[in-house]
């Protein structure tokens, strides 16, 4: 016989921790819509993310290397994917609801702008007295408003729990998510695993990526990178000698193994300790709820300050971004000058919002290699985004 949403809805509740964010306590919706029939309201969330526009587009949006420069680099969406999967298997062991958790994870960057980090520090620039731009206030403007795929609201209509998350979505290497109407100390448990997912992912998967490219090495990560060089002995240990491709893996493997181990572990303490006994009471309690141990927060420290001295700021990785930073300042002086030429804009949409925003929403939108196509239409010139690797590699 079919499952419908409210025998979904009651597997939630027996087998949930009391202080999970349960679907069938929702606060809703901006605008109200039948419930779905076989799937849960978080359910339904995650299959708008999924189909939308704005998240295929993440296929061709940098991570760390621009999109394009590797076969088996880490693309935006790739990324995206990664967090997800991580997201669900510490909602799972900690008895939260997986659907949520994996649904903030898989929104948490639609609002990234092309060419990664440094596109969204180019716009926000370019917005200095406009508004300014974030990705993760952008993020909620594509689903609450930019995406345009039902006939009776703009954006996605998601849940308040989604929108929650996305708007306080707050790693390491981004700065907080703020909007009116979000008022709580945090979010729910979901979107805190979430947020840490996402730091996990960066730790282990930019290793590989730098480990792919040769800007990083195995014995130097073994020499000044603790949680490198624990991990290596201990697939050493188990397994003997392997070969590159396998002991790469299996080393990094090792490394999200424990980090998810250690927010488990920390999470539980910190939850029993708080006594919370509903989703409310995580987002009045004083602090985060899902966190590392302090030892694994000081290890975390050091690969972070480890990847940005050898891996981020490598000749490779940030000179072509130099180059990138520019071509969007040119699409954007270009933009405001000639606004119509913006693709599908509609006569309506220009007195919605202002100019700069205009044309700020469809920079943000656009993939790496759309960027770049546009600046050889418009300007005429082929923009390289590509850097010689430098004869020494490690540092």
């Amino acid at each position: 016989m079919p499952r419908y949403r409210q025998e979904l809805e009651v597997v939630e509740r027996q087998t949930l921790a009391p202080y999970a964010q349960f679907s069938g306590a929702t606060r809703g919706r901006q605008h109200p819509e039948a419930p779905p029939v076989w799937r849960t309201q978080f359910q339904r969330d995650r299959d708008r993310v999924i189909h939308s526009r704005a998240f295929r587009r993440l296929e061709y949006k940098t991570q760390v290397f621009l999109n394009g420069t590797g076969d088996h680099l880490r693309t935006r969406l790739t990324h995206t994917i990664e967090v997800a999967a991580i997201s669900r298997n510490l909602a799972s062991a900690l008895r939260l609801n997986t659907d949520l958790a994996e649904t903030i994870a898989l929104a948490h960057d639609l609002g990234h702008s092309p060419f990664g980090h440094k596109g969204e520090t180019v716009l926000n620039g370019l917005m200095r007295g406009h508004g300014g731009f974030e990705h993760n206030h952008h993020s909620l403007r594509i689903v609450e408003e930019l995406e345009q795929k039902y006939p009776n609201f703009s954006g996605l209509n998601l849940s308040w729990e989604v929108l929650e998350g996305l708007a306080k979505h707050q790693t390491a290497f981004d700065r907080p998510g703020v909007k009116k109407g979000f008022i709580a100390k945090h979010p729910s448990l979901e979107a805190q695993i979430a947020n840490l997912a996402d730091e996990i992912t960066y730790y282990s998967h930019d290793l590989d990526d730098g480990l792919d490219s040769d800007l990083l090495s195995e014995k130097e990560l073994s020499r000044h990178v603790r949680i490198w060089a624990h991990a290596a002995r201990l697939v050493k240990k188990e397994h003997g000698e392997l070969p590159d491709e396998c002991r790469r893996y299996f080393t990094i493997r090792t490394i999200i193994d424990m980090q998810i181990a250690d927010v488990v572990a920390t999470s539980e303490k910190l939850i029993l300790a708080a006594k919370v006994l509903s989703a409310d009471d995580v987002r009045r309690y004083a602090k985060p709820l899902i966190q590392y141990s302090p030892e694994r927060r000081k290890l975390n420290l050091e690969l972070r300050r480890y990847l940005y001295k050898n891996l981020y700021y490598n000749t490779v990785v940030n000179e072509p971004h130099v180059r990138a930073k520019q071509l969007l300042k040119d699409l954007f002086a270009h933009y405001l000058k000639h606004p119509r030429e913006i693709a599908n804009l509609t006569p309506k949409r220009l007195p919605k919002v202002s100019r700069h925003r205009t044309v700020c929403d469809y920079i943000a939108g656009m993939t790496d290699r759309y960027a770049i196509q546009e600046g050889k239409r418009i300007f005429g010139r082929n923009v390289n985004l590509t850097a010689e690797k430098p004869a020494v590699t490690h540092l």
